[in-house]
């Protein structure tokens, strides 16, 4: 069964959101909380990596999907054309690494389209941080991860993108979406955590709040005009 985001607790927390929806529930035969499925967005995090990569900092690396992750994407793909249908499909944008393309390419296939690639859809960029494990990286920084939410403006962890680097490109993937039809986005937790955030106009700071876990969907109308 696809992890999602539960549509009543986050309706509770977040009153001006109420396009979040559950897409198991849906998927039991009731219509989602927005309504048709046109002009809507389902945002999809990636499925387990491999197992070699669990507790390590990956990032940006191209690393690939566990055999649990591998079976949980298949399923994923089962719930999403039986929630919505291959025909409502008009596009699906993955991040461009393998451990988003490979969904990405199964729901386009089944929906008779062609996946595009967006490298702003990826996750942040950890520097040297990446493929080294949490717990060494703690050893020879202590809480300098913490500052990734504490100073959103100015640290890089790794030499890499400070927050609000990553919270800008996702923004931007956001608007550059088409802007009518059903799109499916195939990609990571950074920056589905970021358009969340956005959605709720919460602090840089606050965005850890915002993050899903591996094969969690969110469905969104589509982004609004932005303000000249």
């Amino acid at each position: 069964m696809v992890q999602t985001i539960a549509y009543d607790a986050y309706r509770r927390q977040h009153r001006r959101l109420p396009w979040i929806c559950d897409l198991c529930r849906s998927a039991r035969g009731s219509l989602c909380p927005g309504g048709c499925v046109n002009g809507r967005i389902l945002l999809v995090r990636h499925a387990e990596v491999a197992l070699r990569w669990r507790g390590r900092c990956y990032g940006q690396t191209d690393v690939g999907l566990s055999r649990d992750g591998v079976r949980r994407s298949k399923s994923i793909v089962g719930a999403v054309l039986r929630q919505y249908g291959a025909g409502r499909i008009a596009a699906v944008f993955h991040s461009g690494l393998l451990r988003t393309s490979y969904l990405a390419d199964l729901i386009a296939g089944a929906a008779g389209v062609v996946s595009r690639t967006d490298p702003r859809w990826r996750e942040r960029n950890f520097g040297c941080w990446e493929t080294r494990s949490w717990d060494s990286i703690w050893r020879a920084s202590g809480s300098a991860m913490d500052r990734m939410l504490t100073e959103p403006d100015k640290f890089r962890p790794g030499g890499g993108e400070t927050t609000a680097q990553l919270f800008a490109r996702s923004i931007r993937a956001w608007h550059a979406l088409p802007k009518d039809g059903f799109v499916i986005v195939v990609t990571h937790g950074g920056p589905i955590a970021c358009v969340r955030g956005h959605l709720a106009n919460a602090e840089l700071s606050q965005l850890g709040k915002f993050m899903v876990t591996e094969g969690s969907t969110v469905e969104l109308p589509h982004p609004r005009p932005l303000q000249q």
